[in-house]
């Protein structure tokens, strides 16, 4: 029985929730419902289909596994590269799409982020105070002190051109004691300091 192939597919399913578990608990993420959750149902249907088809590969149920739990993540990576092109209609299209897709909490505050610099970028701060200030909304949910930071310090900007100086300071300030070694950290600091809306938007994914 331990020897069967869909035990082997429900072995390798139970590893990589307990290793994706893992990573999120050393990035100080909250852990996933929906993410396990997935995993389970992905991983009892690749068992069955391994009871049909004995020489299934597990090679194949693992990335099937991988693109169907990390679809929001892999989306909002695709997206930041078109952003770096700076191609914010292409960039837009698809953090719509990972939105549209049964982002977990966690997911949806990334994406939310990143669309907001997204929009940072593409001079439209009034929309990113807007998406921003979503993003941050709910802290029930963990999203990792990067992340947060990130969004802090988009916030501020976003604050900041579109004439909130007093929100802006505070959204600064809370990056900085966020994380205070960080890119967000060091760019609120000079933007604390100068006053102006000078400076370029740091990716979150830096």
């Amino acid at each position: 029985m331990l020897n069967h192939p869909a035990f082997l597919i429900l072995s390798i399913g139970l590893l990589y929730i307990l290793g994706f578990g893992g990573l999120s608990l050393l990035r100080r993420q909250g852990l996933s419902t929906r993410f396990a959750v997935e995993s389970l149902i992905v991983s009892v249907l690749g068992a069955a289909v391994t009871l049909a088809f004995p020489g299934f590969p597990p090679l194949v149920f693992l990335v099937v596994l991988y693109l169907v739990t990390m679809r929001v993540r892999l989306l909002t990576d695709l997206a930041n590269a078109f952003l770096a092109r700076k191609n914010f209609p292409r960039a837009q299209a698809l953090y719509r799409l990972a939105l549209q897709l049964w982002p977990d909490p966690i997911g949806r505050q990334i994406v939310l982020i990143n669309r907001g610099v997204a929009e940072l970028r593409a001079a439209e701060p009034e929309t990113a105070y807007t998406t921003l200030s979503e993003a941050l909304g709910n802290q029930e949910f963990k999203i990792g002190a990067h992340y947060l930071a990130a969004g802090y310090y988009n916030l501020g900007l976003a604050a900041r051109r579109t004439g909130r100086e007093a929100e802006a300071i505070r959204r600064f300030n809370e990056a900085i004691d966020t994380l205070p070694y960080s890119i967000y950290a060091k760019a609120a600091r000079r933007a604390l300091q100068e006053r102006l809306p000078k400076q370029e938007s740091p990716s979150t994914d830096e």
